[in-house]
């Protein structure tokens, strides 16, 4: 095998630089795998991402997109001792190479799990970036405990509904914001309260642990409803210097990274039925700019958009 379909951009810029065509198979490196991909999600923020693009500051176009995968071990490299051809895996593959949105990429071993099993590779596709930044997010970085009265800004997205259901799994009481009629959906995932912010505002209480996947002006109107010792964790961009400080709370902004025990613990809890992964839609390998065009449809149903390579 010396090339594969894959979707690809060759000059930077969004989904309309996106074009499948054909290009060369990879070759895994010592450490790594190549898998054969069944499914691999979209992050639509990932065009404008720096290291979608960029390496120590050289361009790496062209680059195949979408960075959480689900497929099958097709060849193993020197070092690589605990996966082998055949196995299914799933995993979140560092942003600064070639993404999954191809018929084959290569990973390092250890950012791959055992998928979980009783989930089509559409949905475990869905679960890596969201389900590890979630985590990270409550378990490593806010250090949320039960009883705690949590506020997770946009608990209808991808990261957002995965932070709820894992923070009421930790004991902790969760109010989740909206801009949708997804209330119930939300309430289903574990949340106490659901406020739309079309015609609420979230300001009317105090939370010990605020997780903003939204960013902008919601993050500058968290701080004041943070009690003192609080904590912010946001995933959009560094808070404004200063300002933790004042309100006497910390914030924290992360970047999330692969991490094969996470992955092994969100897969055990979908395959005990414990956590759900909402698809928003699926597409076809060849459609996979349409599948990134599709972000900045209005009314897109809640969950992730996600490429299906092979059935």
């Amino acid at each position: 095998m010396t090339e594969m379909r894959a979707l690809r951009a060759h000059h930077r810029g969004g989904p309309e630089q996106l074009v499948v065509e054909r290009a060369p198979a990879p070759a895994p490196a010592a450490g790594e795998v190549l898998l054969a991909v069944h499914a691999a999600a979209i992050t639509f923020d990932e065009l404008t991402w720096d290291e979608t693009w960029t390496r120590d500051g050289v361009s790496r176009t062209p680059v195949i997109p979408s960075h959480e995968v689900s497929g099958v071990v097709s060849e193993v490299a020197p070092g690589v001792t605990d996966v082998a051809p055949g196995d299914e895996v799933y995993g979140l593959i560092p942003f600064d190479r070639d993404g999954a949105a191809a018929e084959f990429v290569c990973v390092p071993a250890g950012d791959l799990a055992a998928r979980p099993s009783t989930v089509s590779h559409a949905v475990a596709a869905a679960l890596p970036l969201a389900g590890l930044t979630a985590l990270q997010a409550l378990a490593d970085h806010a250090g949320v405990r039960p009883g705690e009265a949590v506020l997770v800004h946009g608990g209808a997205g991808g990261v957002g509904a995965l932070t709820v259901q894992l923070a009421a799994m930790l004991g902790a009481r969760v109010t989740a914001t909206v801009r949708s009629g997804a209330g119930d959906l939300v309430r289903g995932f574990g949340a106490v309260r659901v406020i739309d912010v079309r015609t609420e505002t979230f300001e009317d209480a105090d939370y010990d642990v605020v997780i903003d996947t939204v960013g902008g002006e919601t993050l500058d109107r968290s701080f004041p409803v943070l009690r003192p010792g609080g904590r912010l964790v946001t995933l959009s961009a560094p808070p404004p210097a200063g300002v933790a400080d004042e309100y006497g709370v910390t914030a924290i902004f992360f970047i999330v990274t692969p991490n094969r025990d996470q992955l092994v613990e969100l897969a055990a809890l979908v395959d005990r039925g414990q956590l759900r992964v909402e698809i928003a839609e699926t597409f076809p390998l060849e459609q996979g700019r349409e599948a990134f065009e599709s972000g900045g449809r209005p009314g897109r149903r809640p969950g992730k958009t996600v490429i299906v390579v092979r059935d």
